[in-house]
């Protein structure tokens, strides 16, 4: 849905590196932790940091940045919230309480929060989900009148439509931004899921390659294609695809293992 962001609402890009040179290994900075999408590794620098008495320009917002990214709400919840307690609090974290409140499910406290943030791309794409989380049309229509014709407000548009059961105007969206996209393979398995639900299951099996081509390990993708492979081919190809799946899982995929459980099952009692 296009609600996270490349970095936090406020503050500058990442503190710049430390040119001192130490005997060793060298200790990753920020900068480059977080160019390279290590969540882990960052909040694991900042925390050494924090408690080793060093400043970091932004730490406690870097820190909820990446535990939002890495799915850890609740952790990215406690240090937004701390933040905004804070005097001179940024009004610009309140967007990114928002959104963590958004993806933890709790919909009014998301509204809220939102709505004390200064208005923005972002913000106006999280009021436009949950304006459709509360059912509110004339809200929706009206956030979705301020959407741009930019890739994030675009790929906001589009799950929107998924979630109304709108499948081929979400197709129509996602092909747009491929043309001129190409590295966003990811896009792929969007449009292979819309032409599953359209019940094209074969022409969803031959766009999905095309990503699992280049990612040939990723549990979403694979999962879909055992799920595609029950309805083209029925029961023991897809649960085979499915058991292999679930060997190959890795412990951090948790979610994603209780998913293949529930289409093992849903498998084999259609198959009977």
């Amino acid at each position: 849905m296009m609600l996270s962001r490349l970095k936090p609402a406020v503050g500058g890009g990442p503190p710049t590196a430390d040119k001192r040179k130490k005997k060793g290994k060298r200790i990753p900075q920020l900068e480059e932790l977080l160019n390279h999408r290590d969540f882990t590794g960052a909040i694991a620098l900042l925390e050494f940091k924090r408690h080793a008495g060093e400043q970091e320009e932004d730490a406690d917002l870097w820190i909820g940045y990446c535990a939002f990214h890495l799915g850890d709400y609740k952790r990215a919840l406690e240090e937004y919230e701390n933040l905004t307690k804070q005097s001179g609090c940024n009004p610009d974290v309140w967007v990114n309480l928002a959104c963590t409140y958004f993806f933890l499910g709790m919909y009014t406290q998301a509204e809220q929060a939102a709505l004390k943030a200064p208005k923005s791309r972002l913000q106006n794409r999280l009021l436009f989900h949950l304006a459709h989380k509360f059912g509110d049309e004339k809200k929706l229509m009206s956030f979705h009148q301020n959407l741009q014709d930019i890739t994030e407000d675009q790929l906001s548009l589009a799950s929107i439509h998924y979630m109304r059961s709108h499948y081929q105007e979400a197709i129509d969206i996602y092909k747009r931004i491929l043309l001129d996209n190409r590295e966003y393979l990811a896009l792929n398995v969007y449009v292979a899921l819309c032409y599953y639900k359209l019940d094209y299951y074969d022409v969803s099996q031959e766009v999905l390659a095309v990503y699992l081509q280049q990612v040939p390990d990723s549990t979403i993708a694979l999962n879909l294609k055992a799920c595609n492979h029950f309805r083209l081919y029925k029961g023991k190809a897809a649960e085979a695809e499915l058991k292999s799946l679930m060997d190959s899982a890795s412990t951090s995929f948790e979610f994603a293992k209780e998913l293949i459980k529930h289409n093992l099952v849903s498998n084999n009692c259609e198959s009977h």
